[in-house]
């Protein structure tokens, strides 16, 4: 059976209608990336030797209860963070290069009730800025829900909201132990 002429428009752009929704309610999380930098009025060499350690945020980052790592700065190291909040980031270290002053990591396991994000990445790099340092931690992370609908606790939001603190808390905590200052 033919159709009439005169109703393939509408039939072709009610399959356009449905075969859109069906895409968006199919469309799972998206990556999502967060940016960050600090100036700290101190030389790059000095900047590094501190928070180039891997294994040694729970020096410098102030929501860090205790962290523990094996194998120093190699590629393949592994560091638990635990955080005061609760919850414990298992992350390795992807690569390291104390020439480039960076180094790139990724959580292992999720942990929802330290970060609400199901899996990240994250680079950290010391650069030179006119008498002291920038450091820049740049993360890319999906939300802890991965659902198409997901609870607005582990949702896009609430990734983007965790990541930024953690990381603007380590920055500030970073350039005051540089610089000699306390956190609090």
């Amino acid at each position: 059976m033919r159709m009439p002429l005169a109703l393939v428009p509408a039939v072709a752009a009610g399959l356009a209608v449905v075969g859109l929704a069906g895409a968006a309610l199919a469309h799972g999380p998206t990556p999502q990336k967060i940016d960050q930098s600090i100036t700290i009025q101190a030389p790059p060499d000095a900047v590094w030797k501190v928070v180039g350690d891997f294994g040694g945020i729970g020096r410098w980052h102030p929501d860090v209860a205790k962290a523990e790592a094996s194998g120093g700065n190699v590629e393949g190291t592994t560091r638990r963070v635990t955080l005061k909040a609760g919850g414990t980031l298992v992350e390795g270290l992807d690569e390291w290069l104390a020439d480039g002053r960076t180094y790139s990591y990724r959580m292992s396991d999720p942990d929802l009730k330290a970060l609400p994000v199901s899996s990240y990445s994250a680079t950290l790099t010391v650069t030179p800025d006119g008498t002291g340092s920038k450091v820049s931690w740049i993360g890319r992370f999906y939300r802890g829900d991965t659902g198409n609908e997901p609870p607005e606790n582990l949702s896009d939001e609430a990734g983007r909201t965790a990541m930024n603190r953690y990381f603007a808390d380590g920055l500030k905590g970073l350039k005051a132990a540089v610089e000699g200052r306390t956190t609090h």
